[in-house]
């Protein structure tokens, strides 16, 4: 609107009628409209997506693939993701040392453990139940055992029950987080009094307990308490199970390893070297996060926060806590949630890999939601917007430099696109500041959009781009400023020099086609510098080309857009203008100073 107001302005004001300074001002607005742009951005991003999947990754969301060049922060939920997810029961511990357990005391805590994890026929949701069930398995059966009531795992109580009867009695069962029953356990068994309700947990036993678990966790091992309680009158348990978790025995742990994906730790490495923080979210123990972070080569593994003191924080407190922290222990689905909320309120553009349920309303809210089939569940994959094939976290990386190769495409197609129209305004607002009328006429500027805005921007966006900038704002300006410049100087001095030096006798028109032919030129040879190793480039630009000379030298068409024939004279001129303009255009970007970076 700015250069269509001052071409007609300063046409009014040499005294061109209002009619033709109008027209001409409009004829400009018109042709600045990047009109090309929504096609461009759809294309790129229909060709990403059709790249990445002959990689494995499948693009559920196109629009998301814009927001993966931009990712800086990548959310792993630990399990199944960067991890195999094949959970396998290595050890049984005391309630005292860290040694493993054998025969009958290994027995008991195992059975006990499997009479806590609730099935009643059901396919158990946990891999830990099904990974204590797979264990057990090679046990005699336990027939002194008949379920009555059991009580699921959730979260937010961090331990599952079941009430039954051990041959006559009434007994609660219980498999949790060792820092949850811990609080709820009076006795201990021992090895000297291995069966009955055990001896008192004194202070120094629990100190005891504590710590074994603490150093089993350190290993990197999922461990879980397992403990249980004789109940006199079960009839007062039913349909309170969780009530009557109290006063128990502690019988010993169960430690559980899930070993991390052979990719996961170069993935990891390669995240990092490629700028993107990564973070890993779990359920498990502080200490077994930590130790599967270090082990895994996470950066900062030792900056671990758990959802419970996340909770206790208040909301900027927590912020600053969740952008420092590098791991998430004993989160809950609803708390990694507020960790990728918290994690976009702190300026990151975020990343949530994960694939299970408790999962998927995370990824729904991450900018990129990325679900792993398999053995992945299906909400997980209705929530994401891109879905790997494999198992592998390698594919992340993939769709992360495809992201960033669909940013620079996009860039570059706008830079034709927004950069070419600039630099038609620029020169028609000087031309016209020159010689009192604009130097191209409507139907000249609809032949500089037709040959150099749709196909070669076309091309430029379904290509992918090589290694380049991947920062949009401040990077684009400067490509644009650039482009803009090159384009009217190589049109302005071809226009100039066919006007000021009647190299061709024929007046305003022969200019006119200089200038047009420059025009075209520059933004052409632009193009090819950018991207001069796509065939499908170096094609549309070729065929522009020989379009542009078509349109100029054939009479009636010529004529037509408001053209004339060129002679050699002329065709040298616009050669070397727009060689030139294209010329600094590529030496532009060394001889600047930097952008400023974020």
């Amino acid at each position: 609107m700015l250069g269509g107001a001052a071409v007609t302005a300063l046409g009014t004001l040499r005294g061109l009628p209002l009619r033709r300074a109008l027209g001409s001002g409009v004829a400009v607005a018109v042709a600045a409209v990047p009109e090309g742009l929504p096609l461009v951005a759809t294309a790129s991003q229909l060709a990403a997506a059709r790249r990445l999947s002959r990689l494995g990754v499948l693009v559920r969301t196109t629009h998301a693939l814009e927001a993966l060049g931009r990712v800086d922060t990548l959310c792993f939920d630990k399990t199944g993701t960067l991890t195999e997810g094949r959970l396998r029961v290595v050890r049984t511990a005391g309630p005292a040392r860290t040694l493993p357990l054998t025969g009958a005391a290994e027995q008991r805590v195992l059975r006990v453990a499997a009479r806590a994890c609730p099935a009643d026929g059901r396919q158990l949701a946990h891999a830990t139940d099904r990974a204590v069930l797979d264990r057990v398995a090679a046990l005699p059966p336990d027939t002194r055992w008949s379920l009555d009531e059991e009580l699921p795992f959730e979260t937010t109580r961090g331990f599952s029950a079941s009430l039954g009867h051990d041959g006559g009695q009434a007994v609660i069962a219980v498999k949790g987080a060792p820092e949850v029953l811990l609080a709820r356990c009076a006795r201990v068994r021992t090895h000297r009094q291995p069966t009955g309700r055990g001896e008192l947990l004194t202070a120094e036993r629990r100190r005891a307990a504590t710590a074994t678990f603490r150093r089993l966790a350190g290993e990197g091992l999922r461990v879980l308490a397992i403990a249980e309680r004789a109940v006199p009158d079960d009839g007062a348990v039913h349909d309170r199970i969780a009530d009557q978790v109290e006063d128990l025995t502690l019988l010993g742990y169960i430690c559980i390893a899930d070993t991390p994906r052979p990719t996961a730790e170069d993935a990891v490495r390669r995240l990092g070297d490629a700028g993107v923080r990564t973070t890993m979210i779990t359920g498990d123990h502080p200490a077994t996060a930590a130790a599967v972070a270090a082990e895994l080569g996470i950066p900062g593994a030792d900056r671990v926060v758990t959802g419970a003191e996340l909770d206790a924080l208040p909301a900027a407190d927590r912020v600053r806590a969740v952008r420092d922290a590098a791991v998430f222990a004993r989160v809950s689905p609803a708390q990694k949630v507020r960790i990728v909320k918290d994690l976009r309120r702190a300026g990151r553009v975020v990343a949530m890999t994960g694939d299970g349920a408790n999962d998927a309303a995370a990824i729904r809210r991450a900018d990129v939601g990325i679900a792993i089939a398999g053995r992945g569940s299906d909400a997980a994959r209705s929530a994401a917007d891109l879905v790997l094939t494999a198992p592998d976290t390698a594919l992340i990386l993939d769709a992360l430099r495809e992201g960033r190769a669909l940013w620079r495409s996009v860039r570059d197609a706008t830079a034709i696109l927004v950069g070419g129209n600039a630099g038609e305004v620029s020169f028609t607002v000087l031309g016209t500041a020159l010689g009192g009328e604009a130097p191209l006429s409507t139907r000249q500027l609809l032949v500089v959009n037709m040959l150099t805005d749709m196909l070669p921007a076309l091309a430029v966006a379904i290509t992918p781009a090589g290694p380049g900038s991947d920062e949009f704002g401040a990077d684009m300006r400067r490509v644009l400023a650039v482009r803009g410049t090159a384009t009217a100087a190589a049109a302005l001095v071809s226009w100039q020099t066919g006007r000021l030096t009647g190299l061709i006798p024929g007046g305003g028109r022969r200019a006119s086609t200089m200038g047009l032919a420059a025009l075209v030129g520059a933004q052409l040879g632009q193009t090819l510098i950018a991207r001069w190793h796509s065939p499908l480039v170096l094609a549309t630009c070729g065929v522009s080309a020989a379009a542009l000379f078509t349109v100029v030298e054939t009479p009636g068409l010529s004529q037509f857009f408001g053209c004339v024939p060129l002679g050699p004279g002329a065709w040298t001129v616009v050669t070397v203008s727009a060689a030139g303009a294209t010329l600094g255009a590529a030496l532009a970007p060394r001889l600047l100073p930097p952008p400023a970076t974020r």
